[in-house]
């Protein structure tokens, strides 16, 4: 199977590791039906003469499907394609934690009650993020909070 690495955010790369490699070091495969897969398959193009070895903190098995590009030959993802990757990436992660706090939230048992940090130490310790403190994804959740709080308002002065 072909690879390619790629250098993305040390803790991007820890919860892709977790999430499709149940947190082993060694290439990442991801399923056919998951939408990195596809991005991954999208931005592949044919290895120009003067690109470099590939270098990076993430391995990746390349889509190998029976028709359309053999990553033989198309195995190469540019700069700007490991920067959408990295983004998408990075949407996938907090767009998961989110729902799990949320759903966390709306769950809360009188016997059982779960916060947000606890949460998000469940969530780092799942995936085995440690380059990034859990301060910075409950400060992170917080933001995405007040900017959620400001659209409203926004919105009712509207109406």
């Amino acid at each position: 199977m072909v690879t390619v690495k790629i250098e993305i955010k040390e803790h991007l790369a820890e919860y892709i590791r977790g999430r499709y490699n149940d947190c082993k070091d060694g290439p990442v495969t991801f399923p056919a039906h998951c939408d990195l897969y596809v991005q991954i398959w999208d931005l592949l193009s044919k290895r120009p003469v003067n690109a470099p070895i590939d270098r990076g903190n993430l391995e990746i098995n390349l889509p190998n499907r029976s028709f359309g590009k053999n990553p033989d030959y198309y195995n190469y993802l540019s700069k700007h394609s490991v920067a959408l990757l990295s983004k998408s990436i990075e949407a996938l992660l907090y767009c998961e934690l989110h729902d799990r706090i949320r759903r966390r939230q709306i769950e809360k048992h009188p016997l059982e009650i779960r916060n947000i940090k606890e949460t998000i130490y469940e969530f780092q310790d799942e995936y085995g993020i440690y380059s990034l403190s859990h301060d910075a994804f409950y400060k992170e959740y917080y933001r995405l909070r007040e900017k959620e709080r400001y659209r409203r308002k926004m919105m009712k002065k509207t109406k």
